[in-house]
């Protein structure tokens, strides 16, 4: 049978702020490509560049392989590679363009290769799968080996013809997977887990990434989903508790992250789910993404609770009624309150993605999501300014006002990209001053006792960070007013 290698295209060290982090997490989509092609009787192999420093480190695995196709498949359930961040992009096309030169046949499957297969074929890829890959990725693979024209397989981008301008052909594409429980499990066998493990023990705990579900049906118009689309298609309750207890035999993880875009969003799954852990008397801690009218209902937060649940993080995004309707986000703030206080009754903290620089969004409006912020006091912020991401309502409004620049370089980039009511440097120091006096407020909280002290901080640790906090928040908001900003 032919010889398959996969890789991705994130690399850590070409993002510092996820370098500094030190949270990585394998490539699940990659695993989930590799699972399918080898049970189809492919041969399989995995190159992970996630710890190299050069994408040339590519070259080792190609010489040693010798593969018939190379596939550069990136994770598509995690959000760092739906943020098409130019480093990766980058190393992507050199890694088409070395094998090219070997005369190996490239694939490549990516949110950002679906919005721009140009700049891949260009590099020397021979197709770009379009969306869900893995079915798409075995036809293609079982076309190659038979020696069929692959422009007959469903859901490709191919190169028509040549020269910089000529648009991709474009196969008719693939219907979405329903039944996920049809996909083996993730290969996790081709994974060095040590590295990983090694990265995570400054947290003194190991997690592991695991998907439930594919897609949103929800209709905000900022995110971007250009790999799983609008449907909802989840696993049963019963296959991700076996996935779980594999993961714990075979890996023995202390945390788990469901990087969902929903977590149990059909009803009745949690509570499935929990009563599943319950009778295999497995738990484990884990770490889940929802929304806020989800997370407001008490029995699915109960069963959360149930079954291991110990953070949710809610998409909260503003404080402003205003920019959340803006935002088509479907949630009103005293969701997000009731959330809130729900989780903390059931004993899950909640952190908040928070997003300054809407369209249209106002000192008054970041005021009311400060105000938010510091009354609620969630357990963990997440912070970002609006990015365009290409196939979605709000990069069409903003598309014209891109001036060079419509991707970030790395995660911590946070340049504003199109004209919003201030400067790009006012949302910078927003952006610092807001996480350390929401820092500064969270350790006068452990002062007192209110807050968790879970990290193994003491009252005297947590006294001395506020001081740092309390001195850089300081000098952040002298920065921010300097801006213009009135406070």
């Amino acid at each position: 049978m032919a010889k398959v290698l996969l890789t991705h295209s994130y690399f850590l060290h070409f993002d510092r702020k996820q370098l500094r982090q030190r949270k990585p997490y394998p490539p699940l989509g990659t695993l989930y490509a590799a699972a399918q092609l080898r049970a189809h009787g492919f041969e399989v192999a995995l190159f992970d560049p996630m710890f190299e420093r050069s994408a040339d480190a590519v070259t080792s695995a190609l010489d040693s392989t010798r593969p018939d196709l190379l596939v550069i498949y990136d994770d598509g359930f995690n959000y760092l590679t739906k943020m098409c961040l130019t480093n990766m992009r980058e190393a992507a096309r050199r890694m088409a363009t070395l094998a090219g030169s070997r005369g190996i046949p490239v694939a490549v499957c990516s949110s950002d290769s679906s919005d721009h297969p140009s700049l891949y074929l260009r590099a020397g890829a021979s197709w770009v799968v379009r969306g869900e890959g893995e079915m798409t990725l075995l036809e293609l693979a079982q076309a190659l080996e038979r020696g069929d024209e692959t422009d007959q397989v469903a859901g490709l981008f191919l190169a028509n013809g040549e020269g910089e301008t000529t648009e991709p052909k474009a196969t008719p594409p693939r219907p979405v997977l329903q039944d996920l429980d049809s996909l083996p499990l993730p290969a996790w066998d081709l994974v060095d887990p040590e590295p990983y493990r090694r990265a995570w023990s400054v947290h003194g705990r190991f997690s592991l990434n695991m998907a439930t579900t594919r897609g949103c049906p929800y209709k905000c118009n900022w995110c971007a989903k250009p790999i799983y689309g609008n449907r909802y298609n989840s696993h049963s309750p019963e296959r991700t508790a076996e996935e779980l207890a594999r993961l714990h035999r075979d890996f023995a993880p202390d945390h788990i992250w469901f990087c969902d875009d929903i977590f149990g969003l059909r009803r009745g799954w949690v509570e499935q789910y929990a009563d599943e852990l319950e009778r295999r008397r497995l738990r484990i801690p884990f770490m889940i993404q929802s929304r806020a009218d989800l997370l407001a209902k008490s029995s699915t937060v109960e069963a959360l609770s149930r079954a291991g649940c110990e953070t949710a993080w809610i998409g909260a995004e503003s404080g402003s009624q205003k920019i959340l309707d803006a935002m088509d986000k479907g949630i009103t703030i005293e969701q997000i309150r009731s959330a809130r206080e729900n989780l903390r009754h059931h004993g899950i903290q909640s952190a908040f993605f928070l997003q300054f620089g809407y369209l249209g969004e106002t000192e008054d409006d970041i005021r009311s999501t400060l105000k938010m912020l510091f009354e609620l006091m969630p357990d963990d912020i997440g912070i970002s300014v609006s990015y365009p991401l290409p196939g979605t309502p709000f990069y069409d409004k903003v598309a014209s006002e891109l001036e060079g620049k419509a991707n970030w370089t790395d995660s911590d980039d946070l340049a504003m990209m199109f004209r919003s009511s201030h400067s790009p440097e006012f949302y910078r120091r927003l952006h610092r001053w807001v996480h350390r006096t929401y820092r500064r407020e969270q350790q006068r909280l452990r002062m007192r006792g209110e807050g968790a002290l879970a990290d193994g901080t003491s009252r005297v640790g947590a006294a001395m960070a506020w001081l740092g906090y309390a001195a850089a928040a300081q000098v952040d908001g002298w920065r921010l007013r300097r801006t213009g900003w009135a406070g």
